[in-house]
């Protein structure tokens, strides 16, 4: 019963995103991704509500709604994907790299 929130300010904090969000429904955890190096906010975060009708009427009125001074992206997260190389090897080619 997670959302996906795209196009952030980067000023946004998980308290803006809790307040916000808890006029649909019960928010549950706030995730806001940060970028490693810079610490900076990439721009998204994952919103957890507390059930799936919470979770469609968050999405049917914030999705494209004009928040921030962006229009956000709101829909339902998909399951993360798993991001290891297959196979071995050159990562350009798929080839072994042999000198």
């Amino acid at each position: 019963m997670s959302v996906y929130v795209g196009n952030l300010s980067f000023q946004v904090t998980e308290e803006n995103i809790k307040e916000t969000f808890s006029d649909h429904g019960k928010v549950v955890s706030v995730q806001l991704p940060k970028d490693r190096e810079t610490g900076r906010m990439r721009g998204f975060a994952f919103v957890e509500m507390s059930s799936d009708a919470e979770e469609t009427a968050v999405i049917e009125a914030l999705d494209g709604a004009e928040w921030m001074g962006r229009a956000l992206k709101v829909n339902k997260a998909k399951p993360r994907e798993d991001r290891r190389p297959s196979g071995g090897g050159d990562s350009f080619s798929g080839r072994d790299r042999r000198y």
